[in-house]
């Protein structure tokens, strides 16, 4: 073989090979861009409000940290009778700012219990709504309105000294009254002694946690 034919060969040699070098390099590429894609996450689980797992936990039972039930709709969303307004207060001056409890301020007052349930501390009260105070019958309510005794006797009924929250809720509680009242259900569910039903629950107030009924509680005479 010739010199010059040596050579073509060499050269021919060196070009296959670069190109060879060049095609298997671009196909290296391509292949680490699907692999790269390939072994993406598909997604990242989002913890930011409004994600689908902050969703499932806000839609949840409610916490002992929030109020719960249909009649809390009816409490103002700001000022001294909403949920914020009335944490900050004692008890009575709370219920006096709350537009359903207007009857049961009035009972209270009558009663001489406004400074008594302002001062107590960590309680739990049951406030019957004005419609509460409305299935009884005018004149007995007026009878025992005008009965400090027997008012006394019926609102002390309806709290018990200790803060209850609504995993605690459920069972016998001794009421200031000396009787004890009896909760039945759950969150949000509650009934009070067989026939009240808790409206609106675990609403704080500086020095209570308050449960709304739909029927004013009757101690045994």
């Amino acid at each position: 073989m010739s010199a010059a034919t040596r050579r073509r060969n060499t050269v021919a040699a060196v070009l296959t090979a670069t190109a060879l070098a060049v095609s298997l390099g671009a196909c290296s590429s391509g292949g680490s861009g699907s692999s790269a894609a390939s072994k993406a996450p598909a997604a990242v689980p989002s913890t930011a409000p409004g994600s689908t797992t902050a969703g499932s936990a806000a839609s949840g039972p409610a916490g002992d940290d929030q109020p719960f039930g249909t009649a809390c709709a009816a409490v103002p969303e700001d000022g001294a009778g909403s949920f914020a307004g009335m944490a900050k207060d004692p008890v009575a001056t709370a219920a006096s700012n709350n537009p359903l409890l207007s009857t049961l301020v009035t009972a209270v007052k009558r009663a001489g219990l406004v400074d008594t349930l302002n001062s107590a501390r960590n309680i739990t009260v049951f406030a019957p709504t004005d419609d509460a105070f409305s299935k009884i019958p005018k004149s007995t309510l007026d009878a025992v309105l005008a009965d400090k005794d027997k008012l006394t006797k019926i609102l002390t009924y309806h709290v018990v000294p200790q803060r209850l929250t609504p995993t605690a809720l459920t069972g016998a509680h001794k009421t200031l009254e000396t009787g004890n009242l009896t909760v039945t259900g759950a969150t949000p569910g509650f009934t009070v002694d067989g026939t009240a039903k808790v409206l609106c629950g675990n609403v704080r107030t500086a020095n209570a946690t308050v449960y709304i009924v739909d029927t004013v509680l009757m101690p045994a005479s």
